[in-house]
């Protein structure tokens, strides 16, 4: 009985990695190119595609034979309630790009780590940045970094102890040190992670708060440690904080500093 759970639930887990992929590409994909991104056989990625497509999740171009969004992936996306995070913050993400020049990311928060859900690319001509639906590590990623130095702290124990992968020689694994920076994000406002996810890339997050004064998601910018340097600018930063308050302001916190004092006082009480 045991064994048809964990087969059932990784039947489920291969078909929503079957969705991701094909809903977050910037392109239609054919049965190899899924296979491939996701490590598994033609057969069953051919099959989940059968399933998906059937209830409607995707659909199949007649002509390329390659895979695409299909009509009720589309309607559960008109039925998302109408304070959408990408909407409200798609004026201050703009601006702060024409701004500074950085691109610019927007982070929600999940269970594993940073979701991206929408950016705007800077305007250097080497565009640098992370794909929409790319999920960011809470300890690797300036993104993953704030939000969880304002989660409870039991949610931020339950992070620290999982295997923490190392990407490069100045990824952060010790749960010591990354307690002590968590406590620093959160009393200074926001976290940066140079060169701790891909060398030669640094990002600097700011939290984003709801009505709830919860830190729900992150807004960044991203780019070379030659532009973006371990130690942001006074400016960079002063406007990055200013773009992210806009957006907390919108989802209906509070215009004054003391719901964020107080989400900070929370995101750090031992």
């Amino acid at each position: 009985m045991a064994d048809e759970s964990t087969a059932g639930v990784r039947s489920v887990q291969f078909a929503i990695d079957v969705l991701e992929a094909v809903a977050f590409s910037e392109e239609e994909l054919g049965v190899t190119q899924i296979a491939d991104r996701l490590g598994l056989t033609k057969g069953s990625v051919h099959r989940h595609l059968h399933t998906l497509v059937e209830r409607g999740y995707l659909a199949q171009n007649p002509a390329t034979s390659r895979y695409t969004i299909g009509p009720k992936s589309r309607l559960l996306a008109r039925l998302a309630p109408e304070t959408d995070l990408v909407q409200l913050a798609e004026g201050p993400m703009r601006a702060l790009r024409d701004q500074l020049g950085h691109t610019v990311v927007l982070s929600e928060m999940t269970p594993r780590g940073a979701l991206v859900v929408a950016k705007h690319s800077g305007t250097s001509p080497i565009e640098i940045g992370v794909r929409s639906g790319s999920e960011l590590t809470f300890h690797a990623s300036a993104q993953g970094k704030i939000m969880l130095a304002y989660a409870p702290h039991p949610f931020q124990r339950r992070v620290l102890a999982r295997p923490m992968p190392v990407f490069t020689d100045k990824t952060v694994t010790s749960v010591t040190r990354l307690e002590k920076e968590l406590v620093e994000s959160a009393k200074r406002g926001y976290a940066s992670a140079p060169e701790e996810a891909m060398l030669g890339i640094n990002a600097v997050a700011a939290p984003i708060f709801d009505s709830h004064d919860a830190c729900v998601a992150s807004l960044a910018i991203v780019g070379s440690i030659q532009f973006l340097p371990a130690k942001p600018k006074p400016g960079d930063l002063a406007a990055l904080i200013e773009a992210s308050q806009q957006i907390s302001r919108k989802l209906g916190h509070g215009t004054h500093q003391d719901g964020i004092a107080a989400s900070r006082r929370r995101g750090t009480a031992r």
